[in-house]
């Protein structure tokens, strides 16, 4: 506590002096705006005049995730440190305010900070304090810069955006773009969880435009003949591509190919081995 305060009024200090440029959206016009808002992420957005924009963004994955990024127009020209409070607002008079976060400062990029900073800065907004960045400016060194969230208008929109991330996919592009479907003995029909995974892969490509490819191979055990084997892999790959086609994939941007009884990757001695040679390796590629 004692160091946030002395922060602070070497802060207060150095404003009341003219040396801190501020940065921050009036009340009046604080916007607070949904600029993702899919199963795949969730973007909420704050422009501030003059400076650029924050956002808070959560994306589909198998963990809980959040970043908050300070997009800068003017990136810095050298490595620093920016220090992140929570700063009361004119009209909470005895509050006082509360340490952040460091925020690493990289020559060329925008400011960012993990999971548990965001989280902070978000739950200090929705009890109407102020998230603000304090750094000294790169090219002057005689000034400080201040940047500023306005909690005006954002408790609204937080509800949107809370339940958005509560809806993106437990999985990630990653997760799901080299799978491999396993079937039933001579069978198009895919093993139960194969069948899932396939749910799973239709549930983000429905979501994600940016599909550049889709490679399919099909693979038999050795047992049925080698001619039957190969059309039978055919038919597993093609049947995996109706269903593609059938959420909206591009049929030109999927490409079947039967391997047949070859490529084994176990050996053909019993059936627990033989299953894993029944199968459709599915690799997807995205722009």
């Amino acid at each position: 506590m004692k160091r946030t305060l002395t922060v602070f009024l070497i802060l207060y200090s150095a404003l009341s002096h003219g040396a801190m440029r501020q940065y921050a959206a009036p009340v009046e016009s604080s916007d607070w705006v949904m600029q993702e808002q899919n199963r795949l992420q969730c973007t909420l957005s704050h422009p501030v005049p003059g400076y650029g924009k924050a956002l808070f963004s959560s994306v589909a994955s198998k963990q809980l995730n959040m970043e908050f990024e300070l997009d800068m127009r003017l990136l810095p020209k050298k490595f620093g440190v920016a220090a992140v409070y929570s700063v009361p607002p004119k009209w909470m008079p005895g509050a006082t305010p509360k340490t952040i976060a460091d925020m690493t400062l990289r020559t060329q990029y925008s400011g960012d900070l993990p999971e548990d900073a965001a989280w902070t800065m978000l739950s200090e907004l929705e009890k109407g304090f102020w998230p603000t960045i304090y750094y000294q400016d790169w090219y002057n060194d005689y000034d400080k810069v201040a940047v500023a969230l306005n909690a005006s208008n954002f408790a609204p929109v937080y509800h949107d955006f809370v339940n958005c991330v509560s809806k993106l996919l437990p999985y990630s592009f990653e997760d799901i773009a080299y799978t491999v479907l396993s079937y039933e003995k001579n069978s198009t029909a895919l093993s139960k969880y194969s069948q899932k995974r396939l749910n799973m892969i239709g549930e983000y490509l429905k979501e994600d435009s940016g599909l550049e490819l889709v490679l399919l191979d099909g693979y038999t055990d050795s047992y049925g003949g080698r001619w039957n084997n190969e059309q039978l892999s055919i038919r597993r790959a093609n049947q995996v591509k109706e269903y593609f086609t059938a959420i909206g994939v591009d049929a030109s941007r999927i490409e079947v190919t039967g391997h047949g009884e070859k490529r084994h990757i176990s050996e053909n001695t019993n059936s627990d081995a033989r299953a894993l040679n029944r199968r459709v390796v599915v690799r997807l590629s995205k722009s």
